[in-house]
């Protein structure tokens, strides 16, 4: 129970810098990069992949079962 806890903690703050991150290169729009020189941008760092990483810790602590008890 406790290390579901722990994950689902771990995954919510890693979404938390890696959406942080994602919001801070927005500033990029205003140097003149379009969209898709924003995504390009965005998939080669590095610390943008934490987001996606504490999606798929949060989902797997959501949708599997826990061990049961006797």
């Amino acid at each position: 129970m406790f290390e579901r806890i722990f994950i689902f903690l771990l995954g919510f703050g890693l979404m938390i810098i890696g959406c942080t991150y994602i919001i801070l290169y927005l500033n990029l729009f205003s140097m003149g990069y379009n969209f898709l020189d924003f995504v390009n941008f965005i998939i080669r760092r590095g610390e943008c992949y934490f987001l996606l990483i504490g999606l798929i810790l949060i989902l797997s602590v959501i949708y599997t079962k826990g061990a049961k008890k006797i």
